[in-house]
């Protein structure tokens, strides 16, 4: 009997204890949540969420990025694009500590930058759209190095702009 109750009491410790784990702020909101949400958001006067949805692809695209993921169906689009994450001033410092210390360091060597676009219906009469970008950075030794959101309020005027663009021309059959 005694045999059975250990594995079943080590196990309702294994369990509270990783319980106990999960960091506090876990589900707490961010500060800049709304800003966020604000700056990734534009709401748009249409019905037609398939031909938005088409307009973002082609948005997509001519930022460079390859059409990774869509679903229509659920109002998402996916895309990726891969750039040199090569850094002069990073390399510079690479050398200098390799020169005093006598040890390699790994600088950054590639970079994968994703979007993200959803749209959802608001109302009968409007779509928002909302996108989102992220960038991982990965080093010569092919360890990742940055996972991180990007926030640049440019990056997402620029695709909003060119959204609006390319919705109008698409009106006017240009």
């Amino acid at each position: 009997m005694n045999s059975i109750v250990s594995p079943i009491l080590l196990g309702l410790a294994a369990i509270v204890t990783g319980c106990s784990t999960v960091p506090e702020d876990a589900l707490s909101i961010s500060e800049t949540l709304l800003q966020d949400r604000t700056m990734q958001s534009r709401k748009y006067e249409s019905t037609n969420e398939i031909r938005l949805l088409s307009a973002c692809s082609g948005v997509l695209q001519d930022l460079g990025f390859i059409l990774v993921e869509s679903d229509t169906d659920l109002g998402l689009i996916g895309g990726s694009k891969t750039r040199s994450a090569h850094d002069l001033k990073q390399k510079v410092a690479a050398v200098a500590v390799g020169v005093l210390l006598w040890s390699y360091f790994p600088t950054d060597k590639e970079q994968m930058f994703r979007a993200s676009v959803t749209t959802r219906p608001a109302g009968t009469t409007h779509i928002v759209v909302r996108v989102t970008f992220q960038r991982v950075v990965w080093n010569a030794a092919d360890d990742i190095t940055k996972r991180e959101s990007l926030k640049e309020p440019e990056m997402y005027r620029e695709f909003f702009d060119r959204l609006s663009k390319a919705i109008f021309l698409e009106d006017q059959q240009i």
